[in-house]
């Protein structure tokens, strides 16, 4: 049976709604340009969530806009800089699925098009409304006989497809559920990476705060192996909060907590503390899931960073107040959970691995003693797996393997790696 994915643009393909950011674009020489920007965000708003129905909504916001094609142009390069992160990550999966990966939306073709043929969307997938502009390029109005117009359009349109397939809904609003509650599409996922509506997210099939989460719930081709939406961030302390914006927009569960507690550094994958806030080495026996920590200030002893390093737990420490550290910690803490960089941790041996898109990448983390690198390939070779790169660095304590193969191969094989000897930790990275 075919699968359909049916996306939504405006807050969910991208991070804006594109009708607001053409206001601030084509108004900002306007003497009441806040009040009326308040205005139309307003009626975005009330439409997004079932409060005025779309149609109004769209006619009240197009008539404040006063914008021209030239405005158009600006918009559109400003949208392609406002890509849903977690979508711009995962641009191969509509190349791959480029043929069943329709754009439905109440917006305009005009800015849509643009943006979203860069991730191999094709034009003829794309359905949004049209401007009409007078002789001077100025927008006067839109295409009213087009569906997507007019109130519930996006079910009408789908209706008049009849698309013959197993259909998915991924979208930030009303109209969006309006496919789910006509029964023409099997699920909708509530895309809340950029915005929650509640009124919206409590009628979906599934919250997914990522586009990952969507791939990764529906066993699709995704850019990283685990959503990070599931991976717990536990801040502990003096963290800055522009470090800590840095791990929301990689859309880590953040935690905070005044104090570091077993029960939730058990549950965490990720780790920030200050110098004043750190675990013990007892704390990090129990800690299976938690694969980083970022510390701001130094280490509190070497055993704490034997112990971590023996656990399979990278440090990156800095010294404190350093100015750099509320960029530096954060950065060195994504290279390592994007691409397994330890360049620059106070424990794990160096190691910066270039990216490898071509490929999947598999981290092995083990006691240093002799051989496992040979029973490592042994078991690609076994299964007739070809390896695209591998890197391997050892401290005293461990060696640190990273190889990337090309896909194609069974859970068998990561279980069988998962089961060498000596394994500490082993991670599917992307």
């Amino acid at each position: 049976m075919d699968q359909y994915f049916i996306i939504d643009f405006d807050s969910t393909f991208t991070q804006v709604e594109a009708l607001d950011e053409l206001a601030r674009i084509s108004l900002r020489k306007h003497p009441d340009r806040e009040k009326i920007y308040k205005q139309i965000e307003d009626y975005t708003n009330a439409a997004m969530e079932g409060k005025l129905s779309f149609s109004e909504s769209l006619a009240n916001r197009v008539k404040l806009l006063e914008a021209n094609r030239e405005h158009l142009k600006q918009l559109v390069t400003h949208l392609k800089k406002k890509v849903s992160i977690s979508f711009s990550r995962n641009s191969n999966f509509f190349k791959l699925h480029s043929d069943n990966v329709l754009i439905v939306s109440g917006g305009f073709k005009e800015f849509i098009t643009p943006v979203v043929t860069e991730y191999f969307i094709k034009r003829e997938n794309i359905y949004a409304n049209t401007f009409v502009f007078d002789e001077n390029d100025n927008i006067v109005g839109y295409d009213r006989e087009n569906p997507l117009s007019q109130e519930g359009g996006k079910v009408k349109l789908l209706r008049q497809m009849d698309l013959q397939g197993e259909i998915f809904g991924i979208g930030d609003g009303y109209s969006d559920y309006q496919l789910r509650e006509s029964g023409i599409i099997k699920k909708f996922f509530a895309f809340t990476e950029n915005i929650e509506r509640k009124s919206v997210a409590e009628k979906a099939d599934h919250i997914t705060p990522s586009f990952d989460e969507f791939l990764y719930i529906n066993k699709l081709p995704r850019a990283i192996s685990y959503p990070k939406n599931r991976i717990k961030c536990l801040v502990v302390g003096d963290v800055g909060e522009e470090a800590i914006d840095q791990m929301r927009k990689e859309g880590y569960d953040i935690r905070h907590k005044d104090t570091i507690e077993q029960k939730y550094l058990e549950e965490a994958g990720v780790l920030l503390c200050d110098e004043a806030n750190q675990p013990t080495p007892e704390d990090l026996e129990n800690a299976g899931r938690l694969k980083v920590i970022g510390c701001f200030g130094r280490v509190a002893s070497r055993k704490l960073s034997e112990t971590a390093c023996e656990n399979g737990i990278i440090i990156f420490d800095d010294p404190k107040y350093n100015p750099r550290n509320v960029d530096f910690i954060p950065k060195r803490v994504i290279a390592f959970m994007n691409e397994g960089k330890t360049h620059m941790s106070c424990n794990f041996p160096d190691l910066q691995p270039p990216r490898n898109d071509n490929a999947h990448r598999i981290i092995h983390i083990h006691t240093n003693v002799p051989g496992i690198l040979a029973q490592i390939n042994e078991v690609f070779a076994r299964h007739n797996i070809n390896i695209v790169g591998e890197f391997l660095v050892t401290n005293a304590q461990i060696g640190y393997v990273i190889t990337d193969v090309h896909a194609g191969y069974s859970k068998q094989v990561l279980n069988e790696l998962k089961a060498i000897d000596h394994t500490i930790k082993f991670r599917l990275l992307y």
